[in-house]
C-alpha cells in the first residue's frame, strides 16, 4: 500500500520560503516520478512539479517556474518542494503524489493527506 506523509507546511510571509517534505512508503520509490499539486480555497486541484525517477528531469507550473524547486532522495525515499519568494496566491493545501503525465496534463494516483501553507500579505 503506497503511503505518502507530507510535513513543513504552516504559515509564512509573502516573499519568504518554506520547504516541504514528503516520506513515501509501500513502493519503490525510485522506480517513481514523484511530484506535488496544490488545491487552494474554492479552486480545483493544480499540478506544481514533478522530478524523474533519478532526479534529472524536473517539470513546473508556469505560476511557479522559477520560485519553486523539487528535488528528492531516493535513499530515504523523501520528496521535497523548496518554495521561495512566496506570494498570497501560493496559500493552498499542498499534496504529494506519484502522478501520471498525458501529453501536458498531470494527474495523481496516489495521494498524501496534504499539508497547509497561508501566505500572508
Amino acid at each position: 500500500q503506497v503511503h505518502l506523509v507530507e510535513s513543513g507546511g504552516g504559515l509564512v510571509q509573502a516573499g519568504g520560503s518554506q520547504t516541504l517534505s514528503c516520506a513515501a512508503s509501500g513502493l519503490i520509490f525510485s522506480d517513481y516520478v514523484m511530484g506535488w499539486f496544490r488545491q487552494a480555497p474554492g479552486k480545483e486541484r493544480e499540478f506544481v512539479a514533478a522530478i524523474g525517477w533519478n532526479g534529472l528531469s524536473t517539470y513546473y507550473a508556469d505560476s511557479v517556474k522559477g520560485r519553486f524547486t523539487i528535488s528528492r532522495d531516493n535513499a530515504k525515499k523523501m520528496v521535497y518542494l523548496q518554495m521561495n519568494s512566496l506570494k498570497s496566491e501560493d496559500t493552498a493545501v499542498y499534496y504529494c503524489a506519484v502522478p501520471t503525465r498525458d501529453g501536458s496534463s498531470w494527474w495523481g494516483d496516489y495521494w498524501g493527506q496534504g499539508t497547509q501553507v497561508t501566505v500572508s500579505s
